[in-house]
């Protein structure tokens, strides 16, 4: 019968195995079709049987000429079924028959575009930083919050000299602020905001009316950063002349890359 469409340039030959679940019987039935027990190698308790005097085959029928027990292992290969394909064997591929691009280690996967790749990713920039020092904020004057000492700064993304988060990337950031602030009047009202690129339209924040003369203001929110030089500041504004408290625990601004956005 001639071939329809394109030959294949290689075939790939694979021989079939078939293994038994064996009883006491001299019956069994075979998963391909053979023409006689010479297309056959079987093999019991890994022994091999030699044909038409240990068995005989036809169809799908295969007789022994001494039962089996169901203890016995016995499987049997296909000599005349060699199966032709234009895939390789289930397990017959190494990674040096492929040409993907990238590095291979136990940390990446290959793609669907040939090309190895990190799985999963990591939450890098990754940062924390606090004021160690206690900072003056005057009345009713938006002012930065000087987070002057970094816990830690994974990427090192942020920057203490101008207390700046700069993802340096398109992406989603989790940022989140903690603000204790104290000495000013009761009732009266501090504004805590996550500041975009210095403008005052693109905040992130939280109003709070304090109860008390101290009031620990915290703030968290889901950012965008567009391209390489956006940056995020957090902002006091206060009805009243305070100071924001220092310690790692009081007052501090951190955040990190959202994977998966």
């Amino acid at each position: 019968m001639p071939f329809i469409g394109n030959q294949p340039a290689l075939s790939y030959t694979s021989f079939a195995k078939q293994d038994f679940t064996t009883s006491a019987t001299t019956s069994y039935t075979l998963d391909n079709p053979v023409a006689n027990e010479n297309e056959i190698a079987l093999f019991i308790n890994f022994v091999r049987q030699e044909p038409t005097t240990a068995y005989t085959a036809s169809g799908t029928n295969l007789n022994l000429t001494s039962a089996t027990s169901a203890s016995d292992d016995m499987y049997c290969v296909f000599l005349g079924k060699a199966v032709q394909t234009v895939n390789p064997p289930s397990g017959s591929v190494g990674i040096s028959q492929l040409s993907a691009t990238g590095t291979k280690d136990s940390t990446t996967f290959l793609r669907g575009d040939n090309t190895f790749a990190s799985a999963g990713g990591d939450n890098t920039p990754n940062f924390r930083a606090y004021v160690s020092s206690s900072q003056s904020i005057s009345a009713s004057t938006a002012t930065k919050i000087d987070f002057d000492t970094e816990a830690w700064d994974v990427g090192s993304k942020f920057d203490t000299s101008n207390n700046r988060f700069t993802p340096g990337e398109a992406g989603y950031f989790f940022l989140y602020t903690n603000v204790f602030v104290s000495a000013f009047s009761d009732g009266n009202s501090c504004n805590i905001s996550i500041v975009k690129n210095g403008s005052t339209d693109t905040v992130y924040h939280r109003y709070r009316a304090s109860g008390t003369a101290n009031a620990s203001i915290n703030l968290s929110d889901v950012v965008y950063s567009s391209n390489a030089t956006d940056y995020f500041e957090v902002n006091i504004n206060n009805q009243d002349a305070c100071n924001v408290l220092d310690r790692t625990d009081y007052s501090y601004f951190g955040g990190y890359k959202l994977i998966g956005v």
